[in-house]
Parts: C-alpha cells; structure tokens; sequence
C-alpha cells in the first residue's frame, strides 16, 4: 500500500496485489486521525466477503467469493466509534460475464491494484448501536 496527501481534505491510496482493502483503510484512518471521511475506488479483486443484512434477526448473511473480477464501486465512510476508527464500507464486484455482485464488506483481497480515494469531511462523527435494527449508526 502506498498513499499521497493531496491536500488536507484528500487523501490517495494505491493498495497492490494481496493487499487487504479494510485492514488498510482502518491503517490509513488510524495514521491519518480520520474521524470523518467518505471512501470511492475501483480496481480489481481475487477474494471477496460481502454480506446482506437482515434486520429481522439482526444478522449478516456473509457470501465469499474467489476468482477473477473488477471492482467497480467501493464507497461508504471513514468514522469512529467508541473513539476508534470504523468504517462502512459496500462493494459492487463484476465476474467475466459482466454479472455484478454486491453488498456491504467484510473483506476483499485485491488481486492487480486498487485506487481508493478518501476525502476528509469536516466535524466528527461517533457510532452507536441501535436497540431497534441491531446495526452501528451514527450518533448525533
């Protein structure tokens, strides 16, 4: 993994083959003093879980996948909670079909390289868990 500081609001992230996107944005986050920020990338990816959540019983259906695909939307944000980084992350992966696949992600090892870009939002954002839906929300 390499990054650029752009600027104080931007912030590039190059990750290289078997680079773990997740472990390396909370790298990132926690090095950078991230308390805030929202996450694009692209690139390509060999190993994937991403999950649905169901909020009838408050649980993820994870779903692996192994081989080839294009990573072709990575978004979500950069927080905190409890005062340490978290993250928020959905992915959108296509196989060689052009059939597409998505969710919210738990982990994707990347194949080629990833592009990332994180952009540092102004304030501070803290998560708490909800009683109602069982997920880690924002406290305002």
């Amino acid at each position: 993994m390499e990054r650029k500081l752009l600027d104080d609001t931007n912030i590039l992230v190059r990750l290289d083959p078997d680079d773990e996107i997740c472990a390396a944005l909370m790298q990132v986050a926690s090095e950078e003093h991230i308390e805030l920020a929202k996450v694009q990338g692209l690139g390509a990816v060999k190993r994937v879980v991403m999950g649905v959540y169901n909020v009838t019983t408050q649980q993820y259906k994870a779903n692996t996948v192994e081989g080839v695909f294009e990573m072709l939307s990575l978004t979500g944000t950069l927080d905190t909670m409890n005062e340490a980084p978290y993250s928020h992350l959905h992915i959108v992966i296509g196989d060689e079909q052009g059939h597409a696949y998505g969710g919210h992600l738990n982990e994707a090892v990347v194949s080629a390289t990833a592009e990332i870009v994180i952009t540092k939002l102004p304030g501070k954002i803290d998560r708490e868990k909800s009683a109602e839906t069982g997920l880690n929300v924002w406290k305002f």
